[in-house]
């Protein structure tokens, strides 16, 4: 009984082996075939479609960034004077109710020190919009800040060096907006 037993197990066991050798030949084609439906044009076609539509967003993006700048620029340019023009508006209220008063009084001088307190808010709001005056007293003949007017001769301590200012300069940010003319002793 024994032999027999044995050689059914052993036929069993040679069954399932066939059986598993056919599941595997069968799993391998089933792989085969997935692998032979993707075609090689199939996957470039695919490729080329993705890089495409990435390219074509790309320059989309791109496109409305320039549109964006420009936009942003043409608005800077029309409105970059907004700051100043409504830090100087108090000026022009004080300098109307300057005019006004005028005509109430004939003191000059108190019309002289209501003008020089409006000068001075005004070049208080200038000087916090970043200009500033070149200087001119006692300072040495320089190109870059000064232009020379005229020629005045003077001693060899004057030689060079700015002996009358007629009209002042000014810097904005450290650049020069309107150069300082100056008489220059020679």
């Amino acid at each position: 009984m024994k032999e027999e037993d044995i050689n059914k197990e052993n036929e069993e066991l040679t069954d399932k082996q066939a059986d598993l050798e056919e599941n595997s030949e069968v799993n391998a084609e089933a792989a085969d075939e997935s692998v032979e439906e993707k075609d090689p044009l199939d996957v470039a076609l695919e490729e080329i479609a993705d890089l495409k539509d990435k390219y074509l967003r790309s320059v989309a993006e791109f496109d409305n960034y320039r549109k964006r700048t420009l936009k942003e620029r043409t608005e800077l340019i029309l409105n970059g004077g907004e700051k100043v023009i409504s830090a100087i508006l108090p000026v022009i209220d004080d300098m109307e109710r300057a005019i006004e008063n005028g005509a109430k009084t004939d003191d000059p001088q108190v019309l002289r020190e209501g003008m020089e307190l409006i000068y001075h808010k005004l070049f208080k709001v200038m000087e916090a919009q970043g200009v500033t005056e070149i200087a001119t007293a006692d300072a040495d003949f320089d190109t870059d800040v000064h232009e020379a007017v005229a020629m005045v001769p003077g001693g060899e301590d004057k030689k060079g060096k700015v002996i009358d200012c007629l009209q002042k300069g000014y810097k904005l940010n450290e650049k020069v907006i309107r150069h300082a003319k100056v008489a220059v002793g020679q």
